[in-house]
């Protein structure tokens, strides 16, 4: 089958981004046809000016709806695309200029209704998103299931960074109303319905997720409050890991208690894995100012993730 890909992208307040992104994806070295569809989700700082700049270099289209969030924005452009594969991204990413011509080989070797991949830090993130990048993607900190093939079992892809087809989303419908971890509820619905997913190891994004810190343990304490959500959702889904960091959160506590009461084991332990992190961290990024930060971001990351599971394991029915 001959793909023709449909790139859709929601927007809400982020013109800035919106131009690096349409920039990126000025210079891919893809051969064939695509379209791109800019879905402006009720913004008050449009990017209409900033789409109207890449028209000569691009196929695009510009709609304006109301305000209804990602998931909503994400189905309305699929159901505009006119391609029969289409690929989503965030606005605040980044694209290299083989992604395109990675996905279509890939597709064309072993194809999938739908499919992922990985994020990076690109040399432009701030000190703070290179971090932020290293927790979300180490092996030391989510055992690499965003960054490896080597580590992927049955993938789920993240919406960041999304592939699905056109009969997938029409028997599946697409994204549901849920704000967060939609991506994860759409693929237990592409499974449920026999379609297969794939990691795509060579098709990344560089991806900036949250600019602050503050920012970045809301969105992980969110990640965690859907969680047993969809554990109760769809039952059998469920996996020991997804406990690690609330396990992780109350054995630091308890070892913080140890300390106070002389007992340093416990926390000889935790300055050990943080070490391993800093010296991982610092050989990936070749910054200290990276690495340093690097721990304080899984910190941030296990303990929002944690905070949010278990609040989450109260309100999932």
């Amino acid at each position: 089958m001959e793909l023709k890909f449909s790139i859709i992208i929601p927007v809400y307040n982020r013109p800035q981004e919106i131009d690096e992104l349409l920039q990126s994806l000025a210079k891919q070295n893809f051969v064939k046809d695509f379209e791109i569809l800019i879905i402006e989700d009720g913004s008050i700082l449009k990017s209409d000016q900033i789409v109207l700049k890449y028209t000569a270099l691009l196929d695009i289209k510009y709609h304006f709806k109301e305000n209804s969030g990602a998931g909503a924005s994400r189905n309305f452009g699929m159901q505009l695309a006119t391609g029969n594969y289409f690929i989503i991204f965030d606005s605040d990413c980044i694209i290299p200029p083989n992604y395109l011509s990675e996905v279509d080989e890939a597709l064309s070797q072993n194809y999938t209704d739908a499919y992922g991949g990985s994020d990076a830090a690109h040399d432009s993130f701030t000190t703070v998103q290179k971090a932020i990048n290293y927790s979300m993607t180490s092996f030391l900190t989510t055992g690499g299931i965003r960054g490896s093939k080597k580590a992927v079992g049955k993938f789920q892809p993240r919406s960041f960074n999304f592939g699905i087809s056109k009969k997938a989303f029409e028997v599946t419908q697409g994204f549901s109303t849920l704000k967060i971890g939609e991506d994860i509820d759409l693929t237990f619905r592409l499974w449920k319905n026999n379609f297969q997913t794939q990691f795509i190891e060579n098709a990344f994004v560089y991806h900036k997720r949250r600019t602050s810190l503050k920012q970045f343990f809301r969105q992980t304490f969110l990640f965690g409050n859907a969680r047993p959500f969809l554990n109760y959702k769809y039952p059998g889904t469920a996996k020991i890991t997804y406990w690690f960091p609330i396990l992780f959160v109350v054995f630091f506590v308890i070892s913080l208690l140890f300390l106070l009461l002389g007992f340093k084991l416990p926390i000889c332990l935790f300055v050990i894995y943080f070490v391993a992190l800093f010296i991982d961290s610092f050989i990936k990024n070749k910054k200290i100012s990276v690495a340093t930060l690097s721990v304080v971001t899984t910190l941030i990351q296990f303990t929002g993730y944690g905070l949010g599971f278990l609040k989450g394991l109260f309100t999932a029915d």
